[in-house]
């Protein structure tokens, strides 16, 4: 180990990662930044072909701006919206070339303790440095000593399961040959995988979105593809967010374009549906569940499991965190974003103070900071890593400061306007008037948009009579779409497709 003031480390060289680096930089510490793959920004390069819904100048740091700007850069414009790749080869990579002293790349953390300190240690804890075991190319482990440590690494890499219970599906595993998680590139290297193919979908967020209307765009050319959507939301409508009204105009789109994609039949719906087992049969696998209450199953060429991700923490197990119960992000950050009570709010600015753990100067930023939580956006891992850079060189005034401004960053947002006649399979709900003051009435279906109401039980229905129904109801205005609707209900309120 040289010798001289021990660096800031910071684990994972991606966006927040890298912007980590330029604050502490800027304020005159040495920050060592340790990327386990080949290259900068390795989770994103997985999904380089998808487009972001916040434009350039959400994507870019403050601090990284002014290293790149004085090494004359020329920034994207503003307004234009990139895709991942783009955000890569226009930014993250011109910035790691500056900041290339400071990174080491093949550089895998597979723990991070305290010196000669376990995690019952309490007596001199805070004097000791950090020490991260890192294996290298070859497997060759090293040890390295810290003065603190940024774990920006992201939660690419821990996709949740499909199983509706948090746990991997029975069988989830061993059809793993079948089953891919996050975005594949559907339209580009995937393409031959999934056309003319029978594929389901599983997830409601923006990655299930994105993956849904790329495979619409395949069903233009290749009719033959077939696509089912499975959910655990109540009501299809909640997925499509605040459309128009969302103050980020891509973000929207994608909803718009998700309803297009439902309305026109392109895409048959399956909400709520909740995956108990996976079983293979023959090339083939059976999807099981409990659809609107019911058993209920379906057969598939291919499944796409989108179900969001959460963080893999197993590196910090001997250092004293302080987490959220369930959400599994900082305790004192965890009220502030839980999709429980933010499905229609904002998300506030925070900084070094709600990211703290009992473990001084040990801080986990970006994405990973969120735990399961699905509401980051990138402008606030850039204001995060601002903070920590501030609280780290003992700038507390600088480190409380808010300096982000976001446009509207609430999960749901949504207006729940109806779907057509043609995809609904009972009266159309009247929609609220507004996604933010229209959400909470008596009138509105349980569990869309804001927590259950104590006036009025879980099972209030959506559809039809606002009266109160004694048992909780099949939401039948969204499971029945697509070629499905307008078909007798079975056990559930659709028939569930057989054939691949």
């Amino acid at each position: 180990m040289k010798s001289g003031p021990l660096p800031v480390v910071i684990i994972g060289a991606g966006p927040v990662g890298l912007a980590a680096a330029a604050h502490l930089l800027g304020r005159g510490a040495e920050p060592l930044v340790l990327e386990a793959g080949p290259a900068v920004a390795r989770n994103i390069r997985q999904w380089s072909h998808v487009g972001m819904f916040t434009p350039w100048r959400y994507c870019i740091d403050r601090a990284a701006e002014q290293l790149l700007r004085a090494a004359g850069w020329t920034p994207p414009p503003a307004d234009d919206v990139p895709t991942g790749g783009e955000l890569v080869a226009r930014y993250l990579e011109p910035l790691a070339a500056l900041l290339s002293p400071h990174i080491r790349l093949n550089a895998r953390v597979t723990a991070v303790t305290r010196r000669n300190a376990d995690k019952v240690r309490t007596s001199g804890r805070e004097d000791l440095p950090f020490v991260l075991r890192v294996v290298g190319p070859g497997g060759k482990l090293d040890r390295i000593e810290a003065r603190a440590v940024i774990d920006a690494s992201g939660t690419w890499g821990s996709p949740n399961p499909a199983g509706a219970d948090g746990l991997p599906a029975p069988g989830e595993a061993e059809a793993a040959d079948r089953i891919v998680s996050g975005i594949p590139d559907v339209l580009g290297a995937d393409r031959a995988r999934y056309a003319g193919k029978t594929v389901t979908v599983a997830g409601s967020g923006h990655s299930a979105i994105n993956v849904l209307i790329e495979l619409g765009t395949l069903r233009e050319t290749e009719p033959a593809t077939r696509i089912v959507w499975l959910m655990r939301k109540e009501r299809v409508e909640a997925a499509f967010g605040g459309e128009a009204a969302d103050a980020l105009p891509e973000r929207g789109a994608l909803g718009s374009r998700a309803r297009r994609l439902v309305e026109s039949g392109a895409a048959e719906v399956l909400t709520p549906f909740r995956i108990a087992e996976i079983a293979r049969e023959g090339s083939h696998l059976r999807i099981i569940g409990d659809h609107g209450g019911h058993p209920a199953s379906l057969v598939t060429n291919e499944m796409i499991v989108a179900t969001g991700f959460r963080p893999d923490l197993s590196i910090s197990r001997e250092i004293r965190l302080s987490l959220d119960p369930w959400l599994e992000s900082a305790a004192a950050l965890g009220p502030l974003i839980d999709p429980n009570l933010h499905s229609c709010g904002t998300v506030r600015p925070h900084g070094a103070r709600e990211l703290a753990h009992p473990e001084r100067d040990y801080f986990i930023a970006g994405m990973k900071s969120y735990g399961r939580a699905p509401t980051f956006l990138l402008a606030t891992g850039h204001e995060q890593v601002r903070s920590i850079a501030a609280a780290l060189m003992g700038d507390h005034e600088a480190a409380s400061r808010v300096e982000l401004e976001l446009p509207e960053t609430g999960v749901c947002n949504a207006i729940l306007t109806p779907l057509s006649a043609a995809a609904a399979c009972c009266a159309p709900v009247p929609a609220p008037t507004t996604a933010a003051s229209g959400c909470c009435t008596p009138a509105t279906p349980q569990g869309v948009c804001c927590p259950p109401k104590q006036a009025l039980p879980v099972g209030a229905p959506c559809c039809g009579s606002s009266a109160p129904a004694p048992e909780p109801v099949v939401i039948a205005s969204s499971c029945c779409t697509g070629p499905s609707a307008g078909k007798a209900a079975a056990a559930a309120c659709c028939a569930v497709p057989e054939t691949v």
